[in-house]
Formats: structure tokens, C-alpha cells, sequence
């Protein structure tokens, strides 16, 4: 393996030659950040995909999470036929799936039939920001620490309870609790060797505060390749936990114990790999300015989902207060590191976050900082929660409307982006206003 923990293509070869693989899943990434795409028998794969591509239906950025077709995008619909796309593989993403034996992941971009990217692909969204970046000899570096919650209940026994009634994987708060933590780890167990087989430079494994509920830190890395890894190993968890007869959710609120966050650690290099918030604090500031300044109006990358919404809890650890402090976790943006270390993390999105938009509108608004000579307010050095400060959108509605007229997003990501992820949460805003939920039924069934 490379030192980013993938193969190269004649590596790859090699292996389907000797059979030591025989399934290529080539993987593309939705709306929504999941893996979609097609199982490629390892021998077709490598003498037809790699060279020429595959196709997809281009419905596939233009679903609801229930993969229902919708109205309304200017990609993709009825009046358009629902047509293909090209998926053309990205050779630098081929590593092995750990946890399945014999069996490769390759990631692969949408592509239009005249040869252009597709401007709404999550990895095409990112690689525009990070051109932006590179086109001043800047590269990120980014790292997300995702929360998940583990149950003792498999997918399908989860489904048959309507998701009521499942007994988490811990019976009580096991943050940073070694002993706590070790009642699950025959699981953990599995995730960090599969994800170490597959090439994933695993840091820290610790228990968080709800019950059943862990994160895994992985080794920080260039953006795109960072975003690649946060959705690879999420899949991997899913079906792990499946294989093990439990299950596990990415969702930003699954109760009404703390949420499941996405913290997002940025920071740049220069051509020669030197640290440029180290070398230019002024920098720095500009970005973490430019991530208050613009955080309202972007905040629907950072929460693209009704349940998004619910995690921003005061003394929940999820912030509400657009602030930034130095090593203050009650702020949305924190300062934090020394030397080359130096960096910010963004603390707003969730777990159910898609990673390739959270980091473009995080490289979104510090080029706005930058661009604009942002000036930095003064810090926050107490509870941000009960301080006077501008707070996060409350819900997706508002959220859509200050994503809609953005001008840091217009600028950024341009009117078709926009058009787009604006009509997406519009759909998911839509689907949630028709259903009844449970709180509806148990508060109004016999009292109303």
C-alpha cells in the first residue's frame, strides 16, 4: 500500500491476476454522503472500468434518503428522461474493504456525456474550493472526528420496532471511560482492524456521553482524500455492525441525550509542507472571521437534515453561539494547537453531515475571511452558550433561506450549486411536513 493506505491500479491488477480479489465496489458519493454505485466483478473492472468508466443513472443526485425520485432539479428528472451519467474511476482512491475478503473500493466522479464534471457532485463541490485554494499554494489538511451510536438490536430487529425500545451498546455514560468503552469491544475491535486492513490510519478510539455512543479518530490528511476516508469508513461501521448483529446510527439527535457530531479540524500547508497558520497567524485569523461571518448563511452544509437542527442544545456540547474561543468547546469554532499543530476546528456539524460540503463551506468561508480582510472578534473566554452572540439557524427552513440568498455561496459555489442543495433540503423539508410523527401520536391520540 501507498502511504496513504491505498493501491495502485497494477497493484490491483496483480491481485485480480494472482485472486486475491475478485469484486471491485466502485463507489460514488450522493447527495446525502453515502456510497452508491455497483459491485464490478475484479477481472471486468480492471480491463474495462479503469479505462473506460462505468455509467449511473443520474436520479442519484437528485433522491430523497428513501431514493424516491424527485421534482424540481434542473440535473436530473422526468422531463429530462432520467439519462446516465459516466461514473470514470479515481485510481488514487483503490484500497481494499477491509472487513470483506477479496473485495476493493474505488471511488468514482460524475461526469457529463460531453466530458465535464458534474458541478453538484459532493466531490466535484470540494475539488472547486480546493483549486481555490491551491490556485494561492495552499493545501488543507482536515481531519473529522465522527460520533456514532452503537445498539445492541441488529438493522432489521431495529426496523421491525419502528426503531422503539433498543438497548444502547453501553448501559451508562463510558466518555473517556476505558473500562466503560470495553463492553463493546469485540465490535470496535473489528471496525479498527478492518479499517487498518484497508489501508485507514486509525488514531483513538474513546466512549462519548450517550450511551452506545463512540468515536474514532482518524489520522488527518488532504481534504478530498479526508472526505473520501469519512465516507468509507461510516460505510464500514454500518456493515460491520450488521455483521455483528447490532447496529449503529450516524444521526445528528437520536434522543434527547447529547447528539452525534462531525468536529472538523482545519488547517493549511504551502507548497514546501509548512504549516501557513504557523508562519501567518493573520491568516488564521482571517479564516476562523470568515468562518463567523459566513456560518449562518453556509450553515445548511453543515446541517442538511430536520434532526440536524435538533442537536443544538444549550450544554449539550453542540454549539449555538457563532463564537469562536481558544480551546473552548462551548464556541462553534475553536482555536486550539501550537507550531505546526496550529488549527481550527468548526464544531457545528453533525454526524449525519455530508463530509465533501462541510469542508467546502468550511474552505468556502475562510477564503471569504481572506478575501474580504475579515477582522477577528475578540474572543470568547467564558460560556459561549449564555453570552451575547448571533445564533446558529434553529431550523431547515431558515437554514434554506439563508443558504438560497448567500452571497459567500454564490461566489463560492455558484448559482447551479446552490440551485441544487437548496431543492435537496427542500425535499427533505417537504417529506418531513407530511409525516406524523410518534411525539404527535403519544401527545394527541387520546388527550386532544
Amino acid at each position: 500500500m501507498s502511504a496513504t493506505g491505498t493501491i495502485a491500479a497494477d497493484e490491483l491488477r496483480r491481485r485480480v491476476d494472482a485472486g486475491e480479489v475478485h469484486t471491485v465496489l466502485l463507489a460514488f458519493v450522493d447527495v446525502q454522503g453515502r456510497l452508491q454505485g455497483k459491485r464490478c466483478a475484479g477481472r471486468y473492472f480492471v480491463d474495462e472500468v479503469l479505462a473506460h468508466g462505468s455509467s449511473a443513472c443520474d436520479y442519484l443526485l437528485a433522491v430523497n434518503v428513501e431514493m424516491e425520485p424527485q421534482t424540481g432539479f434542473a440535473l436530473s428528472g422526468w422531463e429530462r428522461g432520467y439519462g446516465d451519467f459516466a461514473l470514470v474511476p479515481d485510481p488514487a482512491t483503490i484500497r481494499p474493504a477491509g472487513w470483506r475478503g477479496g473485495t476493493v473500493v474505488c471511488f468514482a466522479d460524475a461526469v457529463h456525456r460531453d466530458g465535464t464534471a458534474v458541478a453538484p457532485s459532493p466531490r466535484e463541490v470540494l475539488r472547486r474550493q480546493l483549486d481555490r485554494l491551491a490556485a494561492r499554494g495552499w493545501t488543507a489538511r482536515v481531519a473529522t472526528e465522527l460520533e456514532f451510536i452503537v445498539h445492541r438490536e441488529s438493522y432489521d430487529e431495529a426496523w421491525r420496532r419502528g426503531y422503539r425500545d433498543l438497548t444502547p451498546g453501553n448501559r451508562y455514560n463510558v466518555d473517556y471511560s476505558l473500562l466503560g468503552s470495553a463492553e463493546l469491544d469485540p465490535f470496535l475491535d473489528r471496525v479498527v482492524g478492518a479499517l487498518a486492513a484497508s489501508g485507514v490510519a486509525v488514531e483513538t478510539v474513546k466512549g462519548e456521553a450517550n450511551l452506545g455512543q463512540h468515536e474514532i479518530n482518524l489520522r488527518y490528511d488532504e481534504a478530498l482524500a479526508a472526505a473520501d476516508t469519512h465516507a468509507f469508513y461510516k460505510h464500514a461501521v454500518k456493515e460491520i455492525a450488521r455483521a455483528e448483529g447490532l447496529s449503529a446510527t450516524f444521526m445528528a439527535k437520536w434522543n434527547e441525550r447529547e447528539g452525534n457530531s462531525c468536529h472538523l479540524h482545519f488547517s493549511l500547508v504551502d507548497a514546501a509542507g509548512r504549516s501557513v497558520f504557523e508562519a501567518r497567524p493573520d491568516l488564521l485569523d482571517r479564516f476562523v472571521a470568515g468562518q463567523l461571518a459566513a456560518q449562518r448563511e453556509l450553515t445548511l452544509a453543515f446541517a442538511p437534515n430536520v434532526n440536524s437542527y435538533k442537536r443544538y442544545a444549550v450544554g449539550s456540547f453542540a454549539p449555538t453561539a457563532i463564537a469562536w474561543g481558544e480551546d473552548n468547546r462551548t464556541c462553534a469554532v475553536r482555536v486550539l494547537g501550537s507550531g505546526a499543530g496550529r488549527r481550527f476546528e468548526n464544531r457545528v456539524a453533525g454526524a449525519d453531515v455530508n463530509p465533501y460540503l462541510l469542508v467546502a463551506a468550511v474552505v468556502a468561508a475562510g477564503l471569504h475571511g481572506v478575501d474580504h480582510d475579515l477582522p477577528l472578534p475578540a474572543a470568547e473566554t467564558s460560556n459561549a452558550y449564555l453570552a451575547d452572540h448571533e445564533r446558529l439557524p434553529a431550523d431547515l427552513g431558515t437554514a434554506i433561506g439563508l443558504f438560497r440568498s448567500s452571497g459567500v455561496a454564490a461566489e463560492a459555489f455558484g448559482a447551479e450549486v446552490v440551485a441544487h442543495y437548496v431543492r435537496a433540503a427542500e425535499v427533505e423539508l417537504a417529506d418531513f411536513s407530511r409525516a406524523v410523527t410518534d411525539w404527535e401520536r403519544f401527545r394527541g391520540y387520546e388527550r386532544l
